[in-house]
């Protein structure tokens, strides 16, 4: 795809005008969203306009750090193909305990024992978890139920119903072993909840688990290596000499 900024890379007014993708790494802590809008503002300011389009190409959480796919001006029209795209993490499993957002957003809600598993039973659970499946999403989730998001009714306490849907899993290897904690790398398609993944696995092995760690490092052909520091991308926004200048 033409058209693709990475870290390093020369930003023009003209570029700002005619659009493009810019590949961010998602600072831990911040939504999606606030790097969205932290890229508007900056750009918006550099422009001197009120409205500006951009948006990005599939949401990670605020405890995720990782690849982020920013789509600006005419490239907005593909943002809806990108997000079909599938996804790779890295990401750290926590078991003997779970939390009801299945990472660590939300304390402990349940203990488990602090059991131990020899690598014949974490291989033959890994490997449930490869190809079709069903699965069912977080109740803390973006998922809309009568417009709005299954995690504002969690919040507020009400009984949520979370329907399974199709997923694939093509990839989801064990990479690390240090009880509590498994390290894993995964390659997903649309739709997986990465959260959802690591809570079934501990329930698969008769444990609880959650995800304690999760970043993001391929989003279909983009990958995380050369993606922008989103304050040094501001900075380089704000440093573009206008065409008076």
């Amino acid at each position: 795809m033409d058209r693709v900024f990475r870290r390093g890379d020369t930003l023009t007014i003209e570029d700002l005008q005619e659009g493009g993708v810019l590949l961010i790494d998602k600072p831990l802590e911040w939504t999606s969203f606030d790097v969205v809008n932290k890229l508007r503002y900056a750009i918006r300011k550099k422009l001197g306009l009120k409205k500006y389009k951009i948006g990005h190409a599939g949401t990670l959480d605020p405890l995720a750090t990782g690849l982020l796919v920013i789509c600006f001006k005419k490239y907005t029209k593909k943002i809806n193909e990108m997000i079909d795209w599938d996804k790779s993490y890295t990401g750290t499993i926590r078991l003997w305990g779970t939390t009801p957002s299945y990472d660590a957003e939300l304390p402990i809600d349940t203990y488990y024992p602090q059991q131990c598993y020899d690598d014949k039973e974490l291989e033959q659970i890994r490997q449930r978890f490869l190809g079709d499946q069903m699965q069912f999403p977080p109740k803390y989730s973006a998922i809309k139920k009568n417009g709005v998001p299954l995690y504002k009714l969690a919040r507020k306490g009400k009984d949520v119903e979370v329907k399974a849907r199709p997923v694939h899993i093509s990839q989801f290897d064990l990479t690390r072993v240090d009880f509590p904690h498994i390290d894993f790398e995964s390659s997903v398609s649309k739709g997986t909840y990465i959260r959802s993944l690591a809570h079934d696995y501990g329930q698969a092995l008769g444990n609880g688990a959650y995800l304690s760690a999760l970043r993001r490092t391929r989003v279909g052909t983009f990958t995380v290596e050369g993606a922008w520091d989103v304050l040094e991308l501001t900075d380089v926004i704000n440093a573009i000499p206008a065409p008076s200048e």
